[in-house]
């Protein structure tokens, strides 16, 4: 007989056996713990021009692009909080007891903690589609980008010398992000949001800069950032703009400057997370490009890349506008004499607009507007009873989207063809390539002055409107971020 069995059975043999036998089964399951792995070239190059941007001087063309998106930004939150998406943004700031803080929250007379403000701003930046848009990244950076600066600025007390530089750096290591996962291909293929990856990942480097974060500190700073990224393409189905809002902008705002805070509190992590045994890219996108996060990185401003939005309507929406805008002025015309008009999309960008619920992001309303109105304002295009109207619906009857593959192959650029059939037999036809508003046809300062005019001076009043605008183009003689609350705020 074995030996085993002449020994006394009691309890505590029985739970000693069986723990032995138990640990036989799951030990071999666990791996020994890694030794740290000293952060690799790529790291090392992207943290270090990180953690120099605070002190680093801005081109001067930089920061005159950087002030554009600033402006347009503040716009978007400030006209935001009279829309669903931002009046859902509201209720969540008051009932998480808003007060409690020193972070302002635009629209409104509240403030609150940097992560409650950071992620109710977001969500007001793009509470509408008339925030900036980065086309090689597939993302939004100004709606998560300035709100976290914003509120990591607040909390830290910094200058505006320092907001603007937060701000562009933002802008310079989202997109990047996203772009080294492959960009379109990446949401296509993973069905993951590019908007709030590469929005997350803005968020934090502009709040890390905001609280003066070292290299090694970026490093951990990215690694809590890398944990905290999430975000499923799902949002095209969100029928009231309120989940798209809170994924593209405010998610992001919020675990951005969460990442930043947690860093400057002392934690610690992993020191080089895009490399090494389960990194971030090896999870998420294992045909990532690393090295495309340092590509000329102080050399490329990706600020400069960022497209401003003329009409304050979804992406895709812009070209069609502009090129109906233009074939007016090359044959005016009125809108009984309209037969037809077609219009042409690659098919990516085609689907993201085609008879949607919402009006802003409806190509097919949109252009019926632009007829009827010869324009296309902001009121209209955030008037959604007015999509059931029957002077509007006869002429959306008249628009056509074609899904066109041949202008699939010219992405990230966004290219539109309309043409506009009359009763009388003839027709005009324009190709959009360079989008008013885009690197290629950009906005001038006064342009940008008048878009944001039209969507703050209705809020806040032309007064406020004007010390906002005049306050955020001489940022570098602010003294403290926390002197923009009065014109970001309603009295």
């Amino acid at each position: 007989m074995p030996h085993f069995f002449h020994r006394p059975f009691t309890r505590r043999t029985l739970l000693q056996t069986a723990g032995s036998t138990l640990a036989a089964f799951v030990t071999p399951a666990f791996r020994a713990r890694p030794a740290a792995q000293p952060a690799g070239p790529v790291m090392t190059k992207l943290s270090g021009y990180m953690s120099a941007a605070a002190g680093r001087a801005l081109p001067a063309e930089v920061a005159e692009h950087a002030k554009h998106h600033i402006l347009d930004t503040f716009a978007a939150m400030i006209s935001g909080a009279d829309l669903p998406p931002g009046l859902a943004a509201i209720r969540f700031a008051r009932a998480q007891g808003s007060g409690k803080g020193t972070a302002t929250i635009a629209g409104t007379n509240l403030v609150a903690g940097p992560v409650d403000a950071a992620l109710a701003n977001g969500v007001l930046a793009h509470a509408d589609e008339t925030d900036d848009s980065h086309s090689f990244s597939q993302s939004h950076p100004g709606c998560a980008c300035v709100p976290a600066a914003l509120a990591a600025g607040e909390e830290f007390g910094i200058d505006g010398t320092r907001f603007l530089r937060a701000v562009t750096l933002g802008y310079d290591v989202g997109p990047r992000v996203m772009m080294a996962m492959g960009g379109i291909t990446f949401r296509e293929d993973s069905h993951r949001s590019t908007h709030s990856i590469a929005g997350i990942f803005g968020a934090a480097a502009a709040a890390g800069c905001a609280a003066g974060l070292d290299a090694q500190h970026m490093r951990w700073l990215l690694d809590y950032t890398a944990q905290q990224s999430s975000g499923i393409a799902a949002w095209q189905r969100d029928s009231d703009h309120i989940e798209k809002a809170f994924v593209f902008g405010g998610m992001s705002a919020r675990s951005g400057v969460t990442a930043a805070i947690l860093v400057q509190l002392g934690w610690n992590g992993v020191d080089d997370i895009f490399s090494g045994e389960d990194n971030f890219f090896q999870a998420y996108a294992p045909k990532a490009q690393p090295a495309a996060l340092v590509e000329q990185i102080g050399e490329r401003y990706e600020i400069t890349r960022t497209d401003i939005k003329k009409w304050t309507v979804g992406s895709p929406i812009q070209a069609p506008l502009d090129a109906v805008e233009n074939l007016r002025k090359k044959r005016p015309f009125e809108v009984d004499e309209v037969k037809q008009v077609i219009v042409r999309l690659a098919p990516s960008v085609g689907e993201v607009v085609d008879n949607r619920d919402i009006p802003d992001i409806c190509l097919q309303h949109m252009i019926a507007v632009m007829l009827v109105d010869k324009t296309a304002s902001f009121k209209a295009a955030h008037d959604k009873p007015r999509m059931q109207d029957a002077a509007v619906l006869r002429q959306r009857a008249k628009v056509q989207l074609v899904k066109d593959q041949e202008l699939q192959r010219l992405m990230p650029i966004r290219v539109a063809i309309v043409e506009i059939a009359f009763a009388d037999g003839t027709t005009v036809t324009e190709r959009v390539e360079a989008v008013r508003g885009t690197p290629r046809n950009p906005m001038t300062r006064a342009e940008v002055i008048d878009k944001a005019r039209d969507l703050i001076a209705p809020v806040l009043g032309a007064a406020t409107f004007r010390r906002l605008s005049d306050t955020v183009f001489a940022l570098e003689a602010l003294p403290n971020v926390r002197s923009l609350r009065p014109l970001l705020q309603r009295r």
